[in-house]
């Protein structure tokens, strides 16, 4: 495994993870401050069955391979890979990072905080850029009919 790899070259790693539907500028900006914490960004992007379960069955837009590649073609990304639970928790408690993030909206409920923290490692809700959102950019789609 890469991680096991990166730790022993004694290298930061930041993970992080949601759907990226329809990549835009605050995804990008989360994923840079991510990135700056770290030497290392993986992402973890929900698969499309696990999007459906958590959106509805009108999502994702983009099918899980494009939006892998779209994520993989980021500066800022290092690895990309897939979860189809609900949340990331086993994944996380596998990669173990040094630093886990998500965006403050989820500050409430960080999936992995516990297996992070327990193992020494930070756990930080960073600010989202106001005025995006996917469901923001579906929404203001529709109204323009």
């Amino acid at each position: 495994m890469e991680r096991e790899q990166w730790r022993r070259e004694g290298r930061k790693v930041v993970f992080t993870n949601g759907c990226y539907d329809i990549l835009h500028p605050g995804h990008i900006r989360l994923l840079e401050s991510a990135r700056s914490l770290g030497d290392v960004l993986i992402l973890a992007l929900n698969t499309d069955a696990s999007v459906q379960r958590l959106k509805g069955p009108t999502r994702p837009l983009i099918p899980e391979n494009e939006r892998a590649e779209l994520a993989a073609a980021l500066e800022a990304v290092d690895a990309v890979t897939f979860f189809d639970e609900d949340t990331p928790r086993e994944l996380i408690a596998a990669v173990l990072p040094d630093i886990l993030i998500k965006g403050a909206d989820w500050a409430h409920f960080i999936a992995g905080r516990e297996e992070v923290e327990a193992a020494g490692g930070q756990v930080l809700a960073l600010p989202l850029e106001p005025g995006y959102s996917t469901t923001g950019i579906l929404e203001e789609v529709i109204a323009r009919g």
